[in-house]
């Protein structure tokens, strides 16, 4: 049923996009409420193919699911999610990291126990961050606030809990001994995170990513049989949505996000 996973040459980005698009609209009809490819940025994308159109689209609706349904991913959907992942570019390409795809109803409910109790305080923090605001603006973190608890609740219930690991020694850290947090070796990981959600976009499929459980690694870390020197960077629940699932976004623009030459520089000046 559906789109047979290719066991030959990998295809590109272009190639999947569109296939994975035309496995949807099969499946489920129409497409669902999307942001149009021609509102992703100023110019549009009309120019360029309609598998790159696609991926524009797919970027551009990516947002945290945080209501799942507990019925069951096929393993044939999880391969292309996880092959997905595996495309990322990494440094040296060397591939430092493991995902530990986790579907046991007892491993789920330890993950639960342990990032439930994170949240709740999370949680408190936040609705003292927003009780300030009015209005249209209070009432929008709220609905955040009550679809992370709503996850925190039923993290047990989503149909996988995906966590990636890494593996600092493998990894060229590069900034390890600058005066300030070492960031560079989550290069080597966090586009495979990228990567998996946006074929996730694309399989239909809700997720959201968290890095709570980092608070209490050690326990996570024994729940899973993670190996000593190994870290734990993501915690991502996936699963059909509840209602929507994915859809328009609220970002930055690069007017806002990028520089020209020099940082702080006018993106649009000279």
């Amino acid at each position: 049923m559906g789109l047979e996973y290719e066991k030959g040459p990998v295809m590109n980005w272009q190639t999947l996009l569109k296939l994975w698009n035309g496995r949807r609209q099969r499946s489920h009809g129409a497409e669902p409420d999307r942001v149009a490819s021609s509102q992703v940025a100023d110019g549009g994308v009309a120019d360029i193919g309609n598998g790159m159109a696609d991926l524009y689209e797919t970027m551009s609706t990516l947002r945290a699911v945080r209501r799942l349904r507990p019925d069951p991913i096929p393993d044939e959907v999880l391969e292309r999610i996880l092959q997905a992942a595996c495309w990322a570019p990494t440094g040296g390409n060397q591939q430092p990291w493991q995902v530990v795809v986790v579907t046991d109803p007892e491993i789920k409910l330890a993950l639960k126990n342990i990032y439930a109790p994170e949240w709740e305080k999370y949680a408190q923090k936040f609705l003292h961050n927003i009780s300030g605001l009015e209005g249209e603006a209070y009432e929008k973190w709220l609905r955040v606030a009550d679809s992370g608890n709503y996850l925190a609740e039923n993290l047990e219930k989503s149909p996988a809990i995906l966590v990636f690991c890494a593996n600092p020694a493998a990894m060229a850290i590069t900034d390890a001994k600058l005066d300030r947090v070492s960031m560079v070796g989550g290069g080597s990981v966090y586009p495979a995170v990228q990567n998996l959600m946006l074929a996730c976009v694309a399989e239909g499929l809700g997720c959201t990513l968290t890095t709570l459980h980092c608070l209490r690694e050690p326990e996570v870390k024994d729940v899973l049989g993670v190996p000593e020197g190994w870290a734990t960077v993501a915690l991502i629940p996936i699963g059909y949505p509840v209602g929507k699932g994915h859809g328009p976004i609220t970002r930055k623009p690069p007017s806002a996000m990028a520089s020209r030459n020099r940082f702080g520089n006018a993106w649009g000046g000279e």
